[in-house]
């Protein structure tokens, strides 16, 4: 059923155009009406600027033993926390670990694809030129980490993993969506907070030095791509009418249980325990058995875990009310959140790599990056 094309639009930053009308963005009047919402962020890009085919920012040849050194800490490892364990010397512990990250990678992977689409395709229908040049430089940032990834998965795999059933549909509906508010909420919002967490769960839990790199570098990037979502909803969400406001909402809860129950699920990535001669069938058993509810919920309270990063990002955009924030507390203290300040469990990741990377690239520190990103 094809839905509505309702863009939602609440301040004329985000005004939209159909794709296939380019003789609008001829528009003679169009040229002076430029916001100036996204200059900061537009200009603070070259602080954080990474070549990653230069060997000065990240090395792709650095060795690693993929045989018999774990690429992360295995207790981030749900399934060597299950029946699964039992099943595996240290060895094959060492390659499931090995091989979940491999997966994660090329799920990341096709993720900045993703963003990358969408951002361009943001290029297509925003009218505003403020709003366009920053779509237009963020198109430039994720394209460079489709660059990265894939180097980094080149040097340790070969090449990534096909893309799940469930994150590759949710990507599709993103980029290929006429909707403004879709495409902002569901990648700047859900899948970019989803990423901030999982970067600073590499960061933080990687043994691999290159890993642990290429997470910072490109969480650099990632904080100001959050920050445009965050503009979106400060000058959105206050002006929705209660059936706007409920339909968002409600999208975004959708989205929030289908990346919760599938991104990590067994049945997403069988093939991984085919290699380690498990049965698959078997292994989803022995998964569903240990993820109670409240596995899920003592999961939920770390600070870095990826679900909670983006519950957080909900939060903070006024898109959970009272109406949806039961569903999520089942998982998650929601009160402890609210009480907690906005900044992400990213930021001061984000904010030492900025730092380097203007000294690597020889500039001077004016302001603290998070400034930048704020303003």
């Amino acid at each position: 059923m094809t839905e509505p094309l309702t863009n939602i639009t609440k301040d004329p930053a985000y005004n939209a155009v159909d794709p296939g009308d380019f003789p609008s963005m001829m528009d003679v009047n169009r040229y002076n009406d430029r916001t100036t919402a996204f200059d900061k962020i537009i200009s603070a890009t070259h602080d954080h600027f990474w070549d990653p085919l230069d060997k000065k920012y990240i090395d792709f040849s650095a060795p690693f033993d993929m045989e018999k050194e774990y690429m992360m800490d295995p207790r981030e490892v749900f399934e060597l926390r299950t029946a699964v364990a039992d099943k595996l010397d240290e060895r094959g512990k060492i390659k499931l670990t090995n091989l979940n990250v491999h997966w994660s990678f090329s799920s990341i992977l096709h993720g900045e694809q993703g963003a990358l689409s969408l951002s361009a395709s943001l290029c297509h229908i925003l009218r505003d030129p403020g709003a366009q040049e920053y779509a237009a430089n963020q198109t430039r940032e994720e394209a460079r980490h489709v660059t990265a990834f894939a180097k980094y998965i080149q040097a340790r795999w070969g090449k990534p993993c096909p893309v799940g059933p469930s994150l590759g549909g949710l990507l599709t509906e993103l980029v290929q969506s006429p909707l403004v508010w879709k495409k902002l909420v569901g990648m700047q919002m859900l899948v970019e907070g989803l990423a901030m967490g999982a970067f600073a769960t590499f960061y933080q839990k990687g043994y691999d030095p290159l890993m642990v790199k290429l997470c910072q570098l490109v969480m650099t990037d990632e904080a100001f791509h959050h920050k445009f979502g965050k503009i979106w909803a400060d000058r959105t969400i206050p002006k929705l009418s209660k059936p706007e406001a409920e339909k968002i909402e409600d999208w975004a809860w959708e989205v929030f249980q289908v990346l919760l129950f599938n991104l990590g699920s067994p049945d997403q990535k069988q093939w991984i325990y085919r290699e380690l001669g498990l049965d698959p069938v078997w292994v989803q058993a022995a998964f569903m058995e240990a993820l109670t509810n409240n596995e899920i919920r003592q999961e939920l309270q770390q600070a870095n875990n990826i679900f909670r990063v983006l519950i957080k990002t909900l939060v903070k955009a006024g898109i959970i009310t009272d109406r949806t924030r039961g569903n999520y507390a089942a998982y998650i203290d929601m009160a402890e959140l609210h009480a907690e300040g906005d900044r992400m469990i990213g930021d001061d990741i984000a904010d030492e790599g900025i730092k380097y990377l203007m000294k690597l690239n020889g500039g001077q520190i004016l302001r603290t990056p998070s400034t930048i990103a704020a303003e």
